[in-house]
């Protein structure tokens, strides 16, 4: 989801020790401290939210910064949760999964959103954890959570659970780092890159986007201005790499700016490219099954693979639009308003839930909403369109989200 980008003051909250990484811990650059922990205060007016105002769990954490780069962690695909849960025991692998079954609450939800929804709340610096009648069960702040209408450098661009449930994966895109956070401390306990500092060097990132961990514990990540997929081990070593670092459209040698590295259930992988508007299948040992144009859209980004094998696409434009499209480039299904309520403005990212319905982040509109593919309708909204806040019922351009199933239960936020 490369935006505008900017280098940001942003520094990622870090209240834990962590173990550098690159080679041999080297290039541990420290960025200026940043120890404010308020809240935006340019929210609208909580007595014009729609939703419940009830929240739990919304202290904010002290900030800090992300200086070197560590290792540990991964999610899989965003269709409906995340693609692998049962992986090796490394930090956010597949062991030690949270309870998949003992709850208070129902397990099975009536209505368009079917389980809860972990929001990346960018603009605000925060994440949250919202229930599908609108109420905030998890929130954290990172670094100082102010920010303006739009502002791209001030927090976590993407947000995934980890195959065990127990951690949430973040990227940083114009703060050049990825982390894992730890639901349950609200600590950061891995991170790769320097905050700030973009490179292409051992450790370093240059705008990257979405950040995922892998059930065998390996991160990747796109690496978008450096031109290449990173495969990143607990330790902080890149173990593997999808692109040679040529601005070029020649996969799998080489990718245009690709902002998309979807994880496969197959063990396969789905880059999006920006540069030429192009999706690649590419097979677990990275050899290309097939290359998608998208002829109608300008700036793909995060495609993702749909059960029946076709891919969903979204264009970061205002007007902005999705596609369902097949393997051969043939558009099956479109959302495309050009004005009014159900326009959508630079939307970043878009995956199918378990009943059938799209869920995207809207993000200049600030808001998540939930599309009946039926219908083309709007039939759920979290955010209220093109105000930005940070009262209950409220985003300030929120650029990514992962479900939570019904059945996955995490202690302190959802059992």
């Amino acid at each position: 989801m490369n935006k505008a980008v900017q280098l940001g003051a942003l520094a990622l909250l870090m209240s834990t020790t962590l173990v550098a990484c690159g080679p041999s811990g080297k290039n541990g650059t420290t960025p200026p401290s940043n120890d404010s922990t308020s809240q935006n205060q340019t929210a609208a007016s909580p007595s014009s939210a729609t939703t419940s105002s009830s929240t739990t769990n919304q202290t904010t954490s002290s900030s800090g910064n992300v200086n070197s780069s560590s290792g540990n962690g991964t999610s899989g695909s965003k269709s409906g949760g995340s693609s692998g849960r049962n992986g090796s025991g490394s930090i956010g692998s597949g062991s030690g999964s949270a309870n998949s079954t003992s709850s208070n609450r129902n397990t099975v939800f009536n209505g368009p959103l079917p389980g809860d929804l972990l929001i990346a709340d960018r603009g605000n610096s925060r994440l949250l954890i919202v229930t599908p009648e609108k109420k905030i069960i998890w929130s954290m702040t990172i670094g100082t959570g102010k920010g303006s209408k739009g502002a791209s450098s001030l927090g976590a661009d993407d947000a995934f659970f980890t195959p065990d449930y127990k951690h949430i994966i973040i990227n940083e895109e114009d703060n050049m780092v990825v982390a894992v956070i730890d639901i349950a401390t609200k600590k950061i306990i891995w991170h790769y890159g320097h905050a700030g500092i973009a490179s292409n060097r051992p450790g370093y990132l240059n705008t990257p986007d979405d950040a995922y961990m892998l059930p065998n514990g390996l991160v990747t990540v796109a690496d978008i201005k450096n031109m290449r997929i990173l495969f990143i081990n607990q330790k902080g070593q890149i173990v593997k790499q999808y692109g040679n670092g040529l601005w070029a459209h020649n996969p799998p040698v080489s990718y245009a700016s690709p902002n998309g590295d979807t994880p496969l259930p197959d063990g396969g992988m789905l880059i999006t490219e920006i540069d030429g508007s192009y999706a690649d299948r590419l097979n677990k040992s990275g050899k290309l099954l097939y290359t998608v144009h998208f002829r109608d859209i300008s700036y793909p980004s995060d495609t993702q693979l749909l059960k029946n094998g076709n891919l969903l696409t979204v264009d970061y434009n205002t007007p902005g639009r999705i596609e369902e499209v097949t393997p051969q480039g043939k558009v099956v299904w479109e959302y495309y308003k050009a004005s009014g309520p159900g326009m959508l403005s630079s939307p970043s990212l878009s995956f199918q839930l378990p009943n059938g319905d799209f869920i995207l982040n809207d993000d200049k509109n600030d808001r998540v909403v939930i599309i009946d593919p039926k219908t083309n309708k709007i039939v759920w909204q979290y955010g209220h369109t093109g105000v930005p806040g940070t009262a209950p019922g409220y985003l300030n351009t929120p650029d990514g989200m992962d479900f939570l199933p019904p059945n996955v239960k995490i202690p302190g936020v959802n059992s």
